[in-house]
């Protein structure tokens, strides 16, 4: 039977879906000026990441997306499904610790996109249904995962009880298709040119997120310092107006300095970016992407 989130598509291929992924990474990074963030200024508030990079772990990323797409294509969604991604998840882990000499560049983009590569491969019709996809992917337990020490943001999650980026999955990625997606089209409907309108959808996010990457450095304290200043900057018009940029490169430098970095709300970015750049069946594609089609 067919459910409304599996849609008789023919999805894109998965090397298209692969290519996407890593453009959507792609243009994450490179997205100017990005506060605390890796951009093409530098490492914003990390001394051992720049652009250079960046790009390079989301190239390393490239095979094993499109494996996730393959198998997703392929495989009925469901634990074997679910068991298969987390093996394809950890290898592409490891190949980001080659192209990085081991910095953590991408884990929490990968997983978030390696569930919306492997939802929309199976057949998910338009962005929210594949972020529901996605989500059952997340709450589907992989019982092949090793005991490992628990990561920076596991150990975040149970100080301060965040979602992090296992609980944003779960919930079918609200903080991509309830803030992110639409200020990025309010955005681009007000005028404002495509950086400014990712910057604003950026925005957007840190201001709401609690973004594990800024509780491990910086606690309640500096969560509340950046969702804050963000919520400033957009309540000065954004990153397309005079006032809203020196709002953003204000707060640009104080997290610097503080050495605060809303990684996650990268992440979700890059997340909502991917979803943007995919012409679903019964909508166009994001203005000013390249996109691929889900063809009937």
């Amino acid at each position: 039977m067919v459910t409304a989130d599996r849609f008789q598509v023919r999805a894109p291929a998965p090397a298209v879906l692969a290519d996407t992924a890593v453009r959507a990474l792609r243009a994450e990074a490179r997205l100017s000026p990005k506060p605390g963030l890796v951009d093409r200024r530098g490492g914003g508030a990390h001394d051992d990441m720049d652009l250079p990079l960046l790009l390079a772990s989301a190239e390393a990323l490239r095979p094993a997306f499109a494996e996730i797409a393959y198998v997703a294509g392929r495989t009925a969604p469901g634990v074997g499904l679910r068991e298969e991604l987390g093996l394809l998840g950890r290898a592409a882990e490891r190949a980001m610790s080659r192209a990085t000499g081991g910095v953590n560049t991408h884990r929490g983009a990968l997983w978030a996109l390696g569930l919306l590569v492997a939802a929309v491969a199976g057949g998910a019709r338009d962005a929210p249904a594949a972020a529901r996809a996605a989500g059952r992917l997340a709450a589907t337990p992989d019982r092949r995962a090793p005991a490992q020490a628990p990561s920076h943001g596991e150990r975040v999650r149970r100080r301060y009880g965040s979602p992090g980026a296992v609980g944003e999955a779960r919930a079918a990625f609200p903080h991509v298709i309830d803030v992110a997606l639409p200020r990025l089209r309010r955005s681009r409907a007000g005028g404002f040119p495509e950086e400014v309108a990712r910057l604003n959808a950026l925005l957007e996010v840190m201001s709401l997120l609690d973004d594990t990457c800024v509780l491990h450095r910086g606690g309640r304290d500096g969560l509340r310092l950046v969702q804050a200043g963000a919520e400033r900057v957009l309540a000065e018009g954004g990153a397309g107006t005079e006032h809203g940029r020196a709002a953003l490169l204000t707060l640009d430098g104080l997290l610097r300095r503080r050495r605060l970095s809303p990684g996650g709300s990268g992440d979700l970015l890059a997340a909502a970016l991917f979803l943007d750049m995919i012409r679903w069946p019964d909508r166009p594609a994001g203005a000013g992407q390249e996109v691929l089609a889900c063809r009937r």
